[in-house]
């Protein structure tokens, strides 16, 4: 037999191991006023979680294949990620430039015909002016130019003018003195400009001198200028056509004031007005006025 200290401290028999079991759970469940629930009941709502889980990122999955296929797969980019789609319309925006302006019409330049013949008559310029000049011997003068020419008579008169009002001019020696007129007006000269045809006739009736269709000539009452020269200058004569212009009418007015031909005074140096440089400077350098800048008078060997 057993004391009873013995007894209390022994092992449970089988059937009171179980029944101590039942009666562990009985109270376990009961603890606190609330029922647990088994290991296996409590394992049945996990697994419907996780079925419900796995249902939503398999709808997602399925929902971003469809995304990416109606994208058109992926993007060129070189990071390779998906191309994102914007659901933004952007408005687009037209720039209207302004209209290109078309080009500007090249000028062209104004050509003046030299007929080789004109009609003989003349009409004259009707223009005048104040005397220039503070020299005793007065020449009033007036400028004709042969009918049906590219020229307008007057014009030509006030560059003729502006040429004997120049002070590089023949007003420079303190003797002579110009005055531009009009026609109906009393004058002592005239000028006038005339074809090539029309020159040579009048040069040969004046003063019986040949001029070939291409020279300017001084006659007993007036200068004939050559509408060739006027229009063309010279090949010898390189500068603006006004220059030599101005070369035409001092050489001829200088005639009708008494100076005759010169030629060159030496290599380099300016050619005198008087001097016919259209046959040639002979190293001279072309010059349009009787005085040099300095107020010196261009000078050279006369012509025998």
């Amino acid at each position: 037999m057993h004391s009873a200290r013995e007894r209390e401290s022994a092992p449970p028999t089988g059937r009171a191991v179980v029944s101590d079991r039942v009666d562990r759970q009985h109270r376990s469940s009961h603890r606190g006023g609330r029922r647990r629930r088994s290991p296996h009941r409590r394992g049945l709502p996990r697994r419907r979680g996780r079925s419900y889980l796995v249902g939503v990122l398999l709808a997602a999955g399925l929902l971003g294949s469809a995304v990416f296929f109606l994208d058109g797969g992926r993007s060129d980019a070189s990071s390779g990620a998906p191309r994102p789609r914007s659901t933004v319309i952007t408005p687009t925006t037209t720039l209207t430039l302004p209209p290109t302006p078309p080009p500007s019409p090249t000028p062209t330049p104004t050509k003046i015909d030299v007929p080789s013949a004109g009609t003989g008559t003349f009409v004259t310029a009707d223009a005048s002016g104040a005397k220039v000049g503070h020299g005793s011997h007065l020449l009033r003068y007036v400028v004709e130019v042969e009918t049906g020419l590219d020229i307008s008579p007057t014009q030509a008169a006030n560059e003729i003018a502006d040429i004997l009002a120049a002070p590089r001019g023949w007003t420079h020696n303190g003797v002579s003195s110009f005055q531009l007129v009009g026609a109906g007006e009393p004058y002592d000269l005239t000028v006038k400009i005339a074809t090539p045809g029309t020159a040579d006739a009048l040069c040969w009736e004046g003063i019986h001198q040949d001029t070939q269709g291409e020279y300017n000539c001084e006659i007993h009452n007036g200068v004939v200028v050559n509408l060739k020269r006027w229009v063309e200058g010279s090949p010898t004569f390189e500068g603006p056509i006004h220059d030599y212009r101005a070369l035409i009418i001092n050489h001829e007015m200088g005639h009708f004031l008494g100076h005759p031909h010169m030629t060159c005074a030496g290599p380099g140096q300016l050619a005198p007005v008087m001097m016919q440089q259209i046959k040639g400077l002979h190293g001279c350098i072309a010059n349009a006025w009787p005085y040099d800048r300095s107020g010196h008078f261009v000078s050279g060997p006369h012509v025998t």
